[in-house]
């Protein structure tokens, strides 16, 4: 799935995510300011979070109640190796049924569950972000 959206349309393309997601574990790739914690914000209000979403660059994980459970948000940006990953119980998130995003998975690429949901955000000249959505088994 491929869907070019903008910031008035971002509530539309996080309803679309979630619908199309095949499974709960989410991996957000793409560079440094293209997206990511605000998709995942929004794709966090569309499952029933009602507080700030704010990306978890220095804690590694925020936690979020939701419609259907938790939701759990990772930032790896700062990372130095899998083991901090490791540290702070990744594979126990993974084993959840609960919905879990990452952001900068490439840090951990050996950790990552089998099943999962890739999302590759660009920015586009024009301002606007192009998502393509890809399931791996």
């Amino acid at each position: 799935m491929e869907i070019t959206f903008t910031l008035a349309t971002l509530p539309q393309t996080a309803d679309k995510v979630l619908a199309n997601a095949p499974n709960k574990h989410v991996l957000f790739y793409g560079e440094m300011g293209t997206g990511k914690t605000t998709l995942i914000a929004a794709m966090a209000k569309q499952l029933g979070v009602t507080q700030p979403v704010s990306s978890p660059t220095f804690s590694l994980v925020n936690e979020y109640p939701c419609n259907d459970g938790t939701l759990y948000h990772f930032d790896f940006y700062r990372i130095e190796n899998e083991t901090e990953a490791l540290d702070i119980g990744i594979e126990e998130y993974f084993h959840t049924d609960d919905w879990v995003f990452v952001e900068w998975p490439e840090k951990i690429k050996t950790l990552l569950p089998t099943n999962h949901t890739i999302i590759n955000l660009t920015k586009n000249k024009n301002g606007s972000r192009t998502l393509k959505m890809m399931p791996v088994k």
